[in-house]
């Protein structure tokens, strides 16, 4: 992802986890109707497994009645540029974020029920975290802005380590939360930058 991409795209994501149709409308403004790049799209599949299908099929509507290119030949050209993601990728996905921690996480996940591990592995990293289009460090610095968007602290930890082990700075990380500092609820941010600055120290 293109340094000038990174801050936009954040907002655009925190925007829609949010649901903030100001922030929706400022990243249709300045797509100024033009098809969005191929990040967008990611981006906007990446968003539901921080919120839900329902807000982000509503942020999607919101962004194509702004008038934000979202369907058409454009996408289905974008499509066919993308790899999909494969549980192999997924796999070493998930242990590229969790590090030592990945026995540990997944026995969290299988605790609290079976199906949800299979689901998390086979969905969320095999299917739409290891799709192209963005890079691992991409998707986990937009991961950071997302759950601190939401007050997922114990989440946030792992995913801002997870940054730094798929290549982002602690800089990154830091810059990334700095650019939807305006949308973030401000005892939340509070919270996802102490958390930033403690994992990012540890690396």
């Amino acid at each position: 992802m293109s340094p000038p991409l990174v801050p936009t795209l954040c907002r655009l994501a925190v925007g829609v986890v949010r649901f903030l149709p100001a922030a929706l409308d400022e990243f249709a403004a300045s797509a100024g109707g033009a098809s969005p790049p191929r990040e967008v799209r990611e981006v906007l599949l990446q968003c539901h497994l921080f919120c839900g299908f329902p807000r982000t099929i509503a942020a999607m509507d919101h962004l194509r009645t702004a008038g934000v290119a979202l369907d058409g030949e454009t996408n289905g050209e974008a499509d066919r540029e993308v790899s999909p993601g494969s549980p192999e990728a997924g796999a070493a996905l998930f242990e590229r974020i969790y590090g030592d921690g990945t026995p540990d996480v997944r026995a969290h996940l299988r605790g609290l029920d079976p199906a949800l591990e299979a689901m998390v592995s086979a969905h969320a990293y095999g299917t739409v975290l290891t799709r192209g289009g963005l890079d691992a460090g991409a998707r986990e610095l937009l991961a950071v802005v997302m759950l601190a968007a939401t007050g997922h602290d114990r989440q946030l930890a792992s995913h801002v380590r997870g940054a730094v082990r798929c290549g982002a700075l602690p800089a990154d990380v830091h810059a990334a939360l700095d650019a939807v500092e305006d949308l973030v609820e401000p005892a939340r941010m509070a919270r996802a930058r102490d958390v930033a600055r403690r994992f990012t120290r540890e690396g």
